[in-house]
């Protein structure tokens, strides 16, 4: 018997590998969505918004390095999956989107809910294409597949309301061959890169996410150079922890000043697997070799005098072996004193850092004029709850943040020791993110640590989709930083010398909520219960929502702080203050 258009496709996904499938139903996906009720090991997880669903595809998709799949009925189904595939795309993972259409008579003709999806995902999609015979299966299938594997994006498949159930004529079964290539750079360009490096006094490197896989090359490129090892956010993952001596913390916003200075005292920086897009942190007049895959991508950040396109690991091997070998300790080895200089001022910060996440710090000379400054209302310090997570959690756990402060705290005091990894919308910067990449993560792997640092004002974006994780009975622990704002803006504002506004949320209770959803909620307010109630979170079986009174007021200082930002937020602190004196209503 010939099988339908919607078996064919959950059947190559079974063949995939593809275990769930993430979406909403409607009308124009019945009989996809009936296809996966009768394959048993291909699960529908419904979820309250498609947006969720796309993030949580693209979430296992990077967990995985394997094929997200993520579903939207026609018209406003559709439409909504798009901010989550964004997100997917600038973070380079596979991702199909089956999208659902109106009858296939009736497309163009301004029918009830009819959306052209090829001109909608037009800019998202490697490949978008619209099913109009049965009997374009599975090659059509097979071409979204590969180019969202081959090209590391998204692909988007429409299927008309009248098509998923009809049958093909000749049925054969999907085939989805597609072995990924490993490339090298031209020798001659390998060989002028090791000349530059081996003349070079102070050597920095910029690792990225590109690079995680070739992790052991690259400790021993560091040593070999005694270079430190400045991290993008997405390379915490992979090289933290005590048995990397060469990391020096992240630059940027979110980074520390001995990341910062690291950059700006080398003489040559060395770029590992990273597109790092903020011009004004990387230095200039310095020279600059970059390894990446993508040939795009070399010297569209920084001038760069040599490129390499070409896999990391493989690159760095090369690099290896073009590289003079100098034993330690002769006459010519090379100096380490760029690379100790960073890696001292790096734990000089962090032990700062660490006494600030104290909750003993309050209660000294210098937190208590601190605290009259900036915490009036003795609300929890966020770099307090972000360190004793770290301090709880599993080392194998997975994280995700949602965009604002909440990466801030993560960046700063949860260290990517061990087999942990972590997830955020650290290309697109989308709000409301951590909660549903949580939710597809937890999907993988039901026995694993699942923690989501949420920022109040992105977990309300998608709170509805709360309700998935008590419906799928999955045990993600939800950490919401509740300073009641839109934290980042708000600092946006002041370092530009704006007093905040627009910025102030009016929550509810999260854990109120989330226990009227079923969901165990727990609330903190009082620093002094703060480890106590992380434990019971984290030990309490099934979903959990730790809704964590934050400091509104806590500041991130930048890893290079400007005169100007300073006396702007100076400015803005006076405006505030004026305000709020001539202001009933202010806050």
């Amino acid at each position: 018997m010939a099988r339908t258009v919607a078996r064919v496709i959950v059947d190559a996904l079974s063949e995939l590998g593809v275990r769930q499938v993430f979406g909403v139903v409607g009308d124009a996906l019945n009989p996809l969505t009936d296809a996966i009720r009768t394959t048993e090991d291909v699960e529908w997880v419904g979820c309250r918004h498609e947006e969720a669903a796309a993030f949580a595809a693209s979430a296992q998709s990077q967990l995985s390095g394997t094929l997200g799949v993520c579903m939207g009925t026609v018209g406003p189904g559709s439409v909504h999956l798009l901010n989550g595939l964004y997100d997917a795309a600038k973070s380079h993972t596979p991702v199909l989107a089956i999208a659902g259409q109106v009858p296939l008579a009736e497309v163009g003709s301004d029918y009830f809910q009819e959306v052209d999806n090829d001109a909608l995902f037009s800019d998202v999609a490697v490949f978008r294409a619209t099913v109009t015979s049965p009997d374009q299966l599975p090659q059509m299938l097979e071409s979204a597949v590969r180019n969202a594997l081959g090209r590391k994006g998204v692909a988007v498949l429409t299927v008309p309301g009248d098509l998923g159930d009809r049958e093909l004529t000749a049925d054969r079964p999907a085939r989805f061959s597609l072995n990924p290539p490993v490339t090298r750079p031209e020798e001659s360009a390998v060989r002028h890169a090791a000349e530059l490096l081996d003349r070079a006094e102070r050597v920095t490197l910029l690792v990225g996410r590109g690079a995680r896989a070739a992790r052991e090359d690259v400790l021993a490129l560091a040593d070999r150079l005694a270079a430190p090892m400045v991290l993008t956010l997405k390379a915490k993952e992979g090289f933290e922890g005590e048995t990397n001596p060469f990391q020096v913390g992240q630059t940027g916003l979110i980074g520390n000043p001995a990341a910062a200075s690291a950059l700006e005292d080398a003489d040559t920086l060395l770029l590992l697997g990273t597109d790092f897009p903020y011009r004004d942190w990387l230095p200039e007049g310095r020279t600059v070799i970059q390894v990446d895959t993508e040939a795009t991508h070399i010297g569209r950040r920084v001038p760069v005098d040599v490129g390499l396109v070409g896999d990391t690991g493989a690159t760095v091997r090369d690099l290896l072996g073009h590289l003079t070998a100098v034993p330690p300790g002769s006459e010519s080895a090379r100096d380490r004193s760029h690379l100790e200089g960073a890696r001292k001022a790096f734990e000089q910060w962090r032990a700062g850092q660490a006494r600030l996440a104290d909750p003993a710090h309050d209660k000294g000379l210098a937190g208590r004029i601190r605290t009259a400054l900036d915490n009036r209302d003795h609300d929890i310090r966020p770099e307090a709850l972000a360190a004793v997570i770290d301090r709880l959690a599993d080392d194998d756990a997975i994280f995700t943040s949602d965009t604002g402060m909440a990466t801030v705290w993560l960046s700063r005091f949860v260290e990517m020791r061990g087999e942990r990894r972590l997830l955020g919308s650290y290309n697109l910067g989308s709000m409301a993110n951590a909660m549903p990449q949580a939710l597809g993560a937890q999907c993988l792997d039901r026995s694993r640590q699942v923690l989501a640092f949420c920022g109040d004002g992105g977990l309300s974006m998608l709170l509805g989709d709360l309700m998935t994780l008590k419906t799928s009975e999955l045990p993600v622990k939800l950490v919401v930083f509740d300073n009641r704002r839109l934290g980042m803006v708000k600092l946006e504002q002041e370092q530009a010398g704006l007093p905040e506004f627009g910025t102030v949320l009016d929550n509810p209770d999260f854990a109120a909520v989330a226990t009227a959803m079923g969901i165990t909620g727990i609330r903190v307010t009082d620093p002094a219960r703060l480890e106590d109630s992380v434990r019971r979170a984290l030990s309490t079986p099934g979903p959990v929502l730790l809704d964590v009174l934050t400091n509104p007021d806590e500041i991130a200082v930048p890893a290079k702080p400007t005169v100007e930002q300073g006396w702007g937020f100076a400015v803005a602190k006076m405006k505030e203050i004026v305000r709020s004196h001539g202001d009933s209503d202010a806050h």
